[in-house]
């Protein structure tokens, strides 16, 4: 059988817009058990064109849309069947599962990702998504996944390195191994369907060394400690109030800077004096009773009207971001009128100095919602180990206070002397 002339396709469109009665237009002999059919339909204004891949399969006739005619011409439609449908039909495969089978850009691997985090409600979306928007436009958003290799990476890497950003450039590296190894696992993913097919043999990011992780050791002593609150307190300089009290929580409370960063108002259960977040950083629920001092600071805190209580300064809808928080401080640290300690580093100071305060090591885990492996740690219960973890903080929160106590006590005596 000849193939498809625009012309005879218009004819068609006549003839059947005369006889009212529907046609099937065959393009060339097909292959093997299909071919590329364009259906003609009698419609009480107008007459329909939908291009149809056509299978024969265990003796029954199938049928996938491939477009309408003309916004796809037959010449388009001939190379959309070729490309997605001919080889499937080919190898006996159906056409009920067969798609577009393009290998995906750098941009669709990249955007997949992000919102695979996305969904997965991980907070670290929205960084991973600006690094990766940098390198695309590097490695050429357009540029099939698949032929990216490991040089093209360095080279991407190496300029974040030479300017001294050692930090982000491992970053950047483990953005694009990360966005690699989801797309060579999406394509086989039963519970997703992704837009494109990756055809991806190997992560190019392999094989690029990591920056050494370097163990933090840092803590504040007493003295530190004190400093810092004080200081929270009462900044010397103007800065937004979410900021110095959403710290000082961090301080006394020793958990995550994200989950401290985001507190709501659903989460503060004030008559039980916990905080109970629903999925936290290890993915776990986590629920811990905060000492005294520290129920006092929030209960100070008036929520805004989207129920946080450490609102953006930019975005009152939003909480304020672990990575401003941590700008914050660095920028005091910076300027010498705090001790120099990282976000981190207040997380190892309560661990440090709760011990300090008589908090056995597995009840100050588990306060800070370290991964643990036992039974009862796996199979979450909000109440778990929740009368060791108030009895810890009540020792914690006694340190505390006979600490801020004392150092205020000296410090008047230096005054009056």
């Amino acid at each position: 059988m000849p193939s498809l002339t625009d012309g005879e396709i218009r004819q068609a469109l006549k003839r059947v817009e005369l006889t009212g009665k529907q046609e099937n237009l065959i393009d060339g002999e097909g292959r093997g058990t299909g071919r590329l059919v364009l259906a003609l339909k009698p419609m009480p204004t107008r007459v329909t064109a939908d291009w149809m891949a056509q299978q024969w399969r265990d003796g029954r006739r199938f049928k996938r849309k491939i477009g309408s005619y003309p916004s796809t011409s037959l010449a388009q439609a001939r190379e959309l069947f070729k490309r997605d449908f001919a080889d499937a039909i080919q190898k006996g495969r159906s056409i009920k599962i067969a798609g577009d089978t393009r290998p995906g850009t750098v941009a669709d691997l990249f955007e997949g990702y992000v919102k695979a985090l996305k969904a997965a409600g991980k907070p670290s979306w929205k960084e991973t998504e600006k690094g990766l928007n940098k390198v695309a436009d590097t490695l050429g958003r357009n540029r099939p996944a698949r032929e990216i290799e490991p040089e093209e990476i360095v080279e991407v890497i190496r300029p974040i390195y030479d300017r001294g950003s050692r930090a982000m450039a491992d970053h950047v590296r483990s953005y694009i191994h990360a966005a690699y190894s989801w797309g060579m696992k999406s394509e086989h993913d039963y519970r997703s369907a992704t837009p494109r097919r990756f055809r991806l043999v190997y992560n190019p990011a392999s094989g690029i060394p990591t920056e050494p992780k370097v163990q933090g050791t840092r803590w504040l002593d007493e003295d530190e400690f004190v400093r810092l609150y004080r200081w929270l307190e009462c900044p010397d300089v103007p800065v937004h109030p979410s900021y110095p009290r959403a710290v000082q929580l961090i301080m006394l409370t020793g958990q995550r800077v994200e989950e401290i960063a985001r507190l709501h108002v659903d989460q503060w259960d004030a008559a039980e004096r916990i905080i109970d977040w629903s999925k936290t950083k290890n993915l776990q629920p986590h629920a811990v009773p905060v000492p005294s001092i520290a129920a006092e600071l929030i209960e100070s805190i008036k929520p805004n009207a989207h129920g946080w209580f450490f609102p953006s300064a930019k975005d009152p809808s939003k909480p304020v971001s672990h990575g401003t928080l941590y700008s914050f401080v660095w920028r005091q640290r910076d300027r010498g009128v705090i001790p120099f300690a990282t976000n981190r580093d207040l997380r190892r100071t309560w661990k440090t100095l709760a011990g300090k305060a008589g908090v056995p090591k597995e009840i100050r885990d588990r306060i800070q919602n370290h991964a643990l492996q036992d039974v009862s740690s796996k199979n979450y219960d909000r109440w778990n180990y929740m009368p060791e973890k108030r009895a810890g903080m009540r020792r914690w929160d006694k340190f505390v206070r006979a600490l801020l106590a004392k150092k205020a006590a000296r410090k008047s005596d230096r005054k009056a002397a």
